[in-house]
């Protein structure tokens, strides 16, 4: 956030914040981690988004991801380094842990969960410009968003299914349909930007080489209207889903994660395994391996 003299009072480190024209360029910057999503990026996001939102200089809002993805994913190592000890029954918390029990399971994911909920709740209407892999909680900040456009070849999924749990945040349903929602959340599979705007789970996509400008002509045209008008119309189109549910579906989905956290199934103990003794690469490696090719290759031409 800023004081009133326009200075951060805490410079963030985990991403870039700019304003051009009327609006503001907000980059996911852990390159290195392909923007996996910390604690800390997911506490510095919220500052970003409020920032954005009460900004009179703003009108609408990019986000994006530096280096070759838009976002990997939740940050697993930190995750699993904080949930395996709980097997020992350690713990290093003076406050509720998010984990061990269902309620705290929901507890946790409900307070984390709440800071991507900005993106639906602010007045100013929010762009994800994807690229490279958008992926677990990738997608649970795009599909969030009031659009999203995409490269050709990114890829959309969500491969912890397979072994680690649900979407805490389940917008799939709204962008898809049931069908397409359960192919991709059945299987773990991903599917190329290219596609998933035939499928409606992005509004468009276009060549990588120009996403970039293609991203920034859309939110500037954006960011020409009114944003009293703007606010309103997002907000219409929000309470239309609300009215499908959306809001409601959004803490069930966090419950069921919570379930499935607490599962003992043979994948799910094996990822658990695999993290202990091998690190995270030879987790997913064993996780994915079995389902091969993962990419969706559509059929028919829509």
């Amino acid at each position: 956030m800023q004081d009133y003299s326009g200075k951060w009072l805490k410079q963030p480190q985990c991403l870039l914040f700019e304003v051009v024209g009327a609006v503001a360029q907000i980059t996911l910057n852990r390159p290195e981690k392909r923007n996996a999503l910390s604690h800390q990026l997911i506490f510095e996001l919220r500052d970003a988004l409020l920032e954005a939102d009460d900004r009179q200089d703003v009108n609408a809002v990019l986000l994006q991801g530096a280096g070759k993805d838009f976002c990997a994913g939740y940050d697993l190592t930190s995750s699993y380094e904080q949930t395996l000890g709980e097997d020992s029954g350690a713990s290093n918390f003076d406050y509720r842990p998010s984990y061990g029990t269902f309620d705290n399971d929901c507890w946790g994911m409900e307070r984390f969960q709440a800071i991507p909920d900005i993106i639906l709740s602010m007045h100013k209407p929010v762009i994800a410009k994807v690229h490279g892999n958008c992926l677990a909680g990738g997608t649970d900040l795009a599909l969030r968003c009031d659009m999203i456009v995409a490269a050709e070849d990114a890829k959309f999924g969500f491969p912890a299914i397979r072994a680690n749990g649900s979407p805490p945040s389940h917008m799939w349903t709204y962008h898809v349909g049931p069908q397409w929602a359960k192919r991709l959340l059945l299987t773990g599979d991903v599917i190329l930007g290219r596609d998933a705007a035939k499928i409606g789970l992005v509004l468009d996509a276009v060549p990588a080489e120009e996403i970039d400008v293609f991203a920034m002509d859309l939110a500037k045209r954006v960011a020409l209207v009114d944003p009293e008008l703007a606010a309103a119309q997002k907000r219409i189109v929000n309470i239309a889903m609300d009215q499908m549910g959306m809001s409601d579906v959004q803490r069930f989905a966090r419950e069921m994660d919570a379930r499935a956290h607490l599962g003992t199934g043979p994948a799910r103990m094996r990822f658990k395994s695999d993290m202990r003794e091998g690190g995270l690469k030879q987790a997913l490696t064993n996780r994915d391996g079995p389902f091969g090719d993962s990419v969706i290759k559509l059929r028919v031409d829509r």
